[in-house]
């Protein structure tokens, strides 16, 4: 039965006791709009019988003022002498039929979904849930301003001057993918008050490391406002990575160090700058697929109170049998297991993630985005549709279709797995590479014609629909997962930090130990950890495509075997940037495969191979060679054994031409690995190009940076090694 929730008092009243005047206003743009002679409000609610908006004063006080125009779907007002900095929200009045999907609870602060900046955080009450606990039926009537946080009136004057991006091309992109506090919360560099924050992450101490390491862009970890998940909470955690948001504009509150009543914008900006003008390029982790609001079950915060048919997408209930049936019950449909999935085929839901997307670019400077679960938000009548709303809208937008996008190209259903099927100018997270990769460093690879497939750029899921082989990310670890220390250092995930019984995690985490689970002093299996750890660095920066490492993977950082560590906010999580236990071998293999590959565009071309010469009477521009010297035949290809190869790298002249369609000439390289646990003889091919050359890269203990070696003679390769020749 469908009831209507009492209205809140309707009397508004400012300081002096007088009643306060709201003017029409205006219902676009959506959002707190502030002018000198007064604030627009305008929130979509389309079946909302009323909405207030709700200011606070310092002290907390709330005074509500009725919003009383209605215009498409939107009910809008403005308040004159609302300066930036109040904090506000809003009430909602209308039915309560959660059968029906409708959710309105006039007891209940709603966020505002245009909010620019949001003032604290959720606090766990019964109140903050829209139904009475125990009875989900039953409406609440608990006030739950006291416990949800508030959306903020924000105007900056931020001068962003000369700031251009440095726009990099996706074949020169390096990225590295951090968490905003778990990057300086323990470094010892970073002032101690700027420990955390957007301020912190801009340090020289944080930005020059990264120019010295070689990378190019920074994908950060959920920055739009998120909150923890009550279930979360009330283990003693809170949610570390991000992946919960409920404000899509607001840069996340916790991370400014300036505060939380709009100067988080500023801080942010001012990171983004810095960071441009180092040549870093700043992409967003970005999650549109589900809210903070999770299940029906779940708190009601912002959407779900404005309008909860409209913004989540539902199950197709089976038809009622006959005409005295009772209707199926409203049920979410979640294909992203946080208990909502966001719709992106209705019109306000898809028109809010483009601008909030267009605002990210356009007010706050960003390079581009990384999309979480990315299927979830293409499906059109719940299939994976990649003509769907959201990718042609982005695919048309003058501003949006020339940033960088890279889709996670799955969701939490069987059929959302669509690695190699997103169009273009999309590129995408390959867990393919990383599956391979380690697979056959930890020696347990079907020989290595995949492995010279994905080394090569992938061209089985790529090349097939035009795409280049830098629209594989390549990756070997992400935030979700071992870290490259546990993953040469544990068989088995260790989780029981998490609070559920270890159950929590993928137990699919193709890892080696090296004989012992988890830390140890025995100097061998370290030594052989090191040398794994570099030699999956190494061949991550190494093969085609678009390198992306997980922050302080470089040198060493663990979580002790924890491979699920959202819940984290410690130094779990957080990178030690203490020297003793630093595995510095592997950062210096990264920073010099790095190197090489900035310095030589052989080693990051865009075309892919084609096993033939480049000009005639030429050599080919990629050959896979035998450990004996000899190109690899079929039989070679078919040996599941097989654990040894070489690659060619052909650079003069290479594939693809200049600036001016000049040919481009470089040296030539071959790169062997070998994942078996035996040492190998290398015969090096000899042909009428390559005569000589020199080591510019070793993982082997027994061979030296800049040592010779003359094209027909032999080298010992140890076990587990990574080898890079340069031709001079």
């Amino acid at each position: 039965m469908t009831r209507v929730t009492p209205p809140p008092d309707t009397i508004v009243w400012n300081h002096d006791g007088e009643t306060m005047t709201v003017w029409p206003g205006r219902h676009y743009p959506l959002g707190a709009t502030w002018s000198h002679e007064a604030t627009n409000f305008a929130v979509y609610a389309p079946a909302a019988q009323r909405v207030w908006v709700c200011l606070f004063d310092d002290d907390g006080t709330e005074t509500r003022h009725l919003l009383t125009e209605h215009s498409l779907g939107v009910w809008h007002g403005a308040i004159p002498g609302v300066p930036p900095g109040t904090c506000y929200g809003y009430r909602a009045h209308g039915p309560w039929a959660p059968e029906a999907g409708l959710r309105f609870n006039a007891a209940k602060l709603l966020l505002d979904p245009y909010g620019k900046a949001v003032s604290g955080d959720l606090v766990v009450d019964d109140a903050i849930f829209g139904y009475t606990v125990g009875d989900p039926d039953t409406i609440s009537d608990l006030d739950s301003a006291p416990y949800v946080p508030r959306s903020v009136v924000v105007h900056d004057h931020f001068q962003w001057g000369a700031d251009t991006s440095p726009r990099r091309r996706w074949r020169d992109t390096v990225i590295y993918e951090l968490h905003v506090k778990g990057m300086t919360q323990l470094h010892d560099r970073v002032p101690e008050e700027l420990r955390g924050t957007y301020a912190g992450l801009a340090t020289p101490a944080v930005i020059d490391y990264l120019k010295d390491l070689g990378i190019t862009a920074v994908e950060l970890l959920p920055v739009q406002q998120f909150l923890s998940e009550p279930a979360l909470a009330e283990r003693g955690l809170v949610n570390y990575w991000g992946y919960n948001s409920i404000s899509f504009f607001a840069p996340h509150n916790a991370y400014a160090h300036a505060g939380d009543r709009g100067q988080q914008v500023t801080e942010f900006k001012q990171m983004v700058k810095d960071f441009h003008a180092a040549g870093l390029e700043v992409i967003l982790d970005v999650v549109y697929n589900h809210t903070a609001e999770a299940g029906p079950l779940g708190p009601t915060l912002s959407f779900r109170g404005l309008d909860d048919l409209g913004y989540y997408q539902r199950a197709v209930p089976p038809p009622p049998i006959g005409p005295d049936d009772e209707p199926m019950p409203d049920t979410y449909w979640d294909v992203t297991g946080c208990g909502n999935t966001l719709d992106a085929t209705h019109t306000q839901s898809l028109r809010m993630i483009l601008d909030s997307l267009r605002y990210w670019v356009s007010e706050m400077h960003v390079d581009g985005f990384r999309f979480d679960l990315m299927s979830a938000l293409t499906r059109t009548n719940q299939v994976v549709d990649m003509g769907s709303h959201l990718i042609t809208a982005i695919g048309q937008d003058p501003i949006l279709r020339h940033v960088k996008l890279v889709a996670e190209p799955w969701d939490a259903s069987m059929d959302g797995y669509r690695v190699g099927e997103f169009p273009p100018p999309w590129i995408e997270w390959n867990d393919q590479f990383r599956d391979t990769m380690r697979d056959f460093w930890r020696g347990q690879s079907d020989g290595v014609r995949t492995v010279a497939t994905r080394l090569a750029g992938s061209s089985d899921l790529y090349a097939d629909d035009g795409r280049s082989p830098y629209a594989s990310v390549n990756f070997i670890t992400a935030h979700d997962g071992f870290t490259l220390r546990d993953l040469v250092s544990y068989n088995d995930k260790h989780n029981e930090d998490n609070g559920e019984d270890n159950r929590d995690g993928t137990d699919n985490n193709r890892s080696w130990n090296c004989g012992v689970e988890g830390e140890t002093h025995d100097p061998e299996i370290i030594a052989v950890r090191r040398r794994q750890a570099a030699n999956l660095m190494a061949t991550l920066c190494f093969s085609s495509g678009v390198p992306m490492l997980t922050a302080g993977d470089e040198r060493g950082r663990t979580q002790r075997g924890n491979n699920n560590a959202y819940g984290q906010d410690n130094e779990t999580s957080w990178i030690d940037w203490r020297p003793d236990d630093a595995w510095l071998d592997v950062y210096e293999i990264t920073k010099t495969a790095l190197r090489l590959r900035r310095e030589h565009p052989v080693l990051r071309q865009r075309h892919w191979f084609e096993g033939r010469p480049t000009i005639r009477g030429g050599i080919k521009d990629v050959v896979w060679v035998h450990p004996n010297g000899r190109e690899m035949s079929t039989d070679d290809w078919n040996d599941d054994s097989c654990r040894t190869v070489g690659m060619f790298l052909n650079g003069a002249p290479l594939r693809s031409p200049g600036p001016r369609g000049e040919q481009v000439r470089d040296q030539s390289f071959m790169i062997w690995l070998n994942a078996g646990g035996d040492d190998v003889e290398l015969v090096l091919p000899a042909n009428q190009w390559v005569h000589h050359g020199e080591v510019v890269l070793s993982t082997n203990a027994d061979i030296a940076l800049g040592t010779p070696v003359v094209a027909g003679s032999s080298l010992e390769l140890q076990a587990h090694s990574v080898l890079v020749l340069r031709q001079t």
